[in-house]
């Protein structure tokens, strides 16, 4: 069980209250600050609050063998648009999907690598070489920024506010359009996503009303 308090003084004192009542009805212990929570580093402050995945992340590499690979400073290569590849070399399948299962994972901290992953995720069935090989790029990208993370500022308003955008039949393989949307609640992002659209928009300004559409329901 996970619980804090903003004032210091107030949640030193109901941590004691709520040891205490507990331990009248349960076994526990009490495991002091949280610093490691299901695969996340968190670093807590007076004014802030950092959360992060490189521990998880350099083992990531460690696993694929990528720990020594030259690190690239973009997670996809501007203007890679991705298609079926027919004709292109097979590579192993379990492989492919054992690091796309292992970056979808670290999405839920890593918003920069979401758009890069889906993408490469369409390609799961069958994958080629050209996919292994953008795929390995996201993974030298994380070698390069290992101490990226999401950072909470004590101070934050709570004014909450959403983007969002599209690619006008971005998706060489269907035409469809990837969408994707962030929402910030003062100057902390608490929620982001980007996937294909389910169906093909006949207009530039239709794909950008359904990318709308999505960021709303989501504050909502």
């Amino acid at each position: 069980m996970v619980f804090s308090c903003i004032n210091q003084l107030f949640h030193n004192d109901l941590c004691q209250e709520f040891t205490e009542n507990m331990r009248r009805k349960f076994e526990m212990s009490m495991m002091g600050e949280l610093t490691f929570f299901l695969g996340l580093q968190i670093k807590q402050s007076k004014e802030r609050i950092f959360i992060s995945r490189s521990k998880y992340t350099r083992e990531l590499l460690q696993k694929f063998g990528l720990d020594n690979a030259k690190p690239r400073c973009t997670p996809i290569s501007p203007g890679v648009n991705l298609v079926k590849d027919e004709n292109g070399k097979d590579v192993d399948n379990k492989l492919f999907c054992g690091m796309i299962g292992s970056l979808l994972y670290l999405t839920a901290s890593r918003p920069d690598i979401m758009f890069s992953v889906c993408i490469c995720a369409q390609f799961q069935a069958c994958p080629k070489e050209s996919h292994l090989s953008t795929v390995k790029r996201i993974f030298k990208y994380l070698s390069d920024t290992l101490n990226l993370g999401l950072w909470y500022p004590r101070s934050s308003s709570l004014d909450l506010v959403g983007f969002s955008d599209s690619d006008y039949a971005g998706c060489l393989v269907d035409r469809k359009s990837p969408s994707g949307t962030c929402q910030f609640l003062g100057d902390a992002l608490v929620s982001w996503h980007s996937k294909k659209q389910t169906y093909v928009a006949i207009y530039i300004a239709e794909a950008e009303y359904v990318a709308a559409g999505s960021c709303c329901a989501q504050v909502l």
